[in-house]
Order: structure tokens, then C-alpha cells, then sequence
């Protein structure tokens, strides 16, 4: 065997080399791994606005809503959609229908706050909602991807 070969079976790669057989077992361990990290970015982080909600209250979001003409127990979605879906999300349960309802409650949050800004840039030039953008558009690669073997749920299932 040449050096070179040597070489190459030493050398861990991700990467399938064009010359060797793909790895399907290695390729979906990849695969599950970034749900996983999709899921707890998305959970995670949308779970932090949740909590502050709970700690601050939702009396601004029944003002919001009042102000656009909707009933105030409407505010209630934002824990739904802050807390609990996060939730659900970082567990790797019903993720695909969690993932829905946080994409869901950034549609409502962009429509009763940030439509002003919907085609503005920030002041560093970046997209002014880039935040709702990133927890939206998360929510909906994990609503399409679904949580993946690293996950309480059983992968696989329709609404996991």
C-alpha cells in the first residue's frame, strides 16, 4: 500500500473523497447532529424572550393588540409561542408543530410591532429584523427538517 493511502485512512475526513464509498451512517449522524443544533439555537434563544415575558408581563401586548383591534387574551399566544413551543423544540417533542406555532407567533410579532421596519436596515447596516427573521426562518427549517434521532421524540414520526 502506498503512502499516500496510508495517509488517507489516517486522516479523519466529514468530507466523502470522490474515489471512496460514501458513509450513509456518517452523513445522517451529521445530518441529526445540526437539528439538534438548530433546535436548541431556535429553542434556546427564543426561550430567553419567553422567560422575560414571564417576568415582565404581557400588559404591552395587550396594548398592542387593542390598538390593532383584537382581543387582548390574545396576548396569552406569546407564551405559547415563547415558552412553551421553545420548549418542545429543545426537547426534540412534536417538534415540527412547535416549530410552526414560534414561526407563527413571529408572524404576529413582526405584524403587531416591527412593520415599520420590515424594509429597513439597522443602524449597522444589517437587516432591522434580522432577529424575527432568524427565529422565523429557523422555525421553519425545523417544521421542514423535523428534530432528527437526537431527540426525546421518536424520529421519523410525522409530527416529529
Amino acid at each position: 500500500m502506498s503512502q499516500a493511502a496510508i495517509d488517507r485512512r489516517r486522516t479523519p475526513s466529514i468530507a466523502p473523497r470522490t474515489d471512496e464509498p460514501v458513509d450513509v451512517h456518517q452523513l445522517d449522524a451529521l445530518s441529526d447532529t445540526g437539528r439538534l443544533v438548530l433546535r436548541l439555537l431556535v429553542g434556546g434563544l427564543l426561550l430567553l424572550h419567553g422567560i422575560a415575558k414571564l417576568q415582565g408581563g404581557l400588559t404591552p401586548i395587550m396594548g398592542m393588540l387593542a390598538q390593532a383591534g383584537l382581543p387582548q387574551w390574545m396576548a396569552y399566544g406569546a407564551y405559547l409561542g415563547e415558552v412553551v413551543a421553545p420548549v418542545l423544540l429543545i426537547a426534540g417533542l412534536w417538534a415540527r408543530p412547535a416549530a410552526i406555532v414560534a414561526a407563527l407567533n413571529m408572524v404576529v410579532a413582526v405584524a403587531l410591532a416591527h412593520m415599520a421596519d420590515l424594509t429597513r436596515l439597522g443602524p449597522q447596516g444589517g437587516y432591522a429584523l434580522e432577529l424575527q427573521a432568524f427565529y422565523f426562518f429557523g422555525a421553519v427549517s425545523v417544521a421542514l427538517l423535523g428534530a432528527g434521532r437526537f431527540s426525546l421524540g421518536r424520529s421519523g414520526t410525522y409530527w416529529n
